[in-house]
């Protein structure tokens, strides 16, 4: 089994709109896939599911079948994770489902992650719900493909979501936002994963399932450019220029000498169209845009762009697969 988070401390890059997106792409491609929705907006989960099962999985009481019922627990001080539910979307898509609350679990992973530290062995448990549940999720719906969508900041939750990744792919918007993202995003993952590997030295409990050190990048899509006769716009392109030099210093650690263009960066893993209408008419159709119909609204020059669409979402599923060592069937 693979798991790959999809991760930018920058807001406003299509980065929940990617993994939805994938996880159908990779179900196409005859995948077993799960979506872990661990951002506590819960985008990812209401992109996924209808208003009325929404409301069935948020009741005005305990949220048992959501991330926050499962930790629950953990929140309370009475026990470990709760057996998770996992939400059936297709014959292979399955969602942890994501929840608002969530967010109350970020001060127990603070206040965690130094008392692994002093050997604390419920500090551990903490710190690796979301990887047991995560695995577990899996192991129930025989998965070979987990894909994480996290927040956009750099505090404890996403920390430990990160962890539960092998691999890290960063969407990226062509602005100046992006560039200063990256420059914060690489540094910190190189800092988790290295006093990550200290603390899995001190584990208490050599029966403990926990992640191992891995949160390896795997490269960068640039999402949501806008083109004019297949080039970008102008005020995008210097943006875009500078991505390759900043992505190899700031989330590698590598030399910017000699770097190549955009378009024969081996770290740019797509370039992504910006679909425009195409999107709040896929929303409307409980469905990603490279299945909308034309009776769906797809119709004259949206027929075109959803085939443009499915192309592209099949070679970036490609290329996620080559860099992160998965065989597709």
């Amino acid at each position: 089994m693979k798991t790959i988070a999809f991760f930018n401390n920058k807001g406003g890059v299509g980065k929940t709109s990617l993994v939805y997106h994938l996880a159908w792409m990779y179900a196409d491609l005859g995948m077993n896939v799960v979506a872990a929705d661990l951002d506590p907006q819960a985008n990812l989960t209401s992109m996924f599911l209808e208003e009325d099962r929404l409301e069935e999985l948020w009741p005005d009481e305990s949220h048992s079948n959501t991330i926050l019922g499962i930790i629950e627990p953990i929140l309370k001080g009475m026990g470990d994770i709760a057996d998770p539910h996992v939400e059936d979307v297709a014959d292979n898509i399955g969602l942890i489902v994501g929840d608002l609350g969530l967010s109350a679990f970020e001060d127990r992973l603070s206040d965690a992650w130094p008392r692994c530290l002093d050997r604390k062995e419920d500090a551990f448990r903490i710190l690796s719900a979301f990887y047991r549940i995560v695995h577990q999720a899996a192991k129930k719906r025989e998965a070979e493909l987990v894909l994480i969508d996290v927040g956009p900041n750099l505090g404890a939750i996403n920390r430990a979501a990160i962890l539960v990744a092998q691999h890290v792919v960063i969407p990226l918007a062509p602005d100046l936002f992006s560039l200063q993202g990256l420059k914060n995003l690489g540094p910190t993952l190189r800092r988790w994963r290295s006093e990550w590997e200290d603390r899995l030295s001190r584990n208490p409990n050599p029966d403990l399932i926990l992640p191992g050190a891995n949160m390896i990048p795997a490269g960068y899509v640039l999402m949501q450019h806008d083109i004019r006769l297949d080039r970008p716009v102008k005020a995008y392109g210097r943006w875009m220029a500078r991505i390759p030099s900043v992505y190899r210093e700031s989330v590698m650690g590598e030399s910017a000498a000699d770097v190549p263009p955009m378009k024969q960066d081996p770290y740019c893993l797509s370039t992504l169209k910006h679909y425009r209408s195409l999107m709040p008419m896929a929303m409307e159709a409980r469905k990603p845009i490279f299945e909308l119909k034309a009776a769906d609204g797809a119709i004259g020059a949206h027929a075109s762009s959803v085939q443009n669409c499915f192309t592209d979402f099949r070679q970036l599923a490609r290329s996620i697969a080559e860099h992160c060592g998965i065989v597709l069937p």
